[in-house]
């Protein structure tokens, strides 16, 4: 069975989140530093429609470009 976890990262001093399809918050977690892994995690939880309709994270589909500015 598969559930949607936001997961909080932060990347040199700037922080974000992405909604993953995974079987668990581990999964999940890894899903997202496999794509990113110079983010550090902050946070996995389960997502829940009020908190993300008010604060929509970004949904982790496709690999994600390596922006090297900054």
């Amino acid at each position: 069975m598969s559930w949607q976890f936001t997961v909080g990262l932060r990347v040199k001093r700037k922080a974000d989140r992405f909604v993953v399809d995974a079987e668990d918050a581990l999964i999940a977690a890894l899903k997202v530093k496999a794509e990113r892994p110079e983010a550090t995690i902050l946070y996995v939880r389960r997502s829940n429609q009020r908190g993300d309709i008010r604060h929509p994270p970004q949904i982790l589909t496709e690999p994600l470009a390596v922006d090297d500015h900054a």
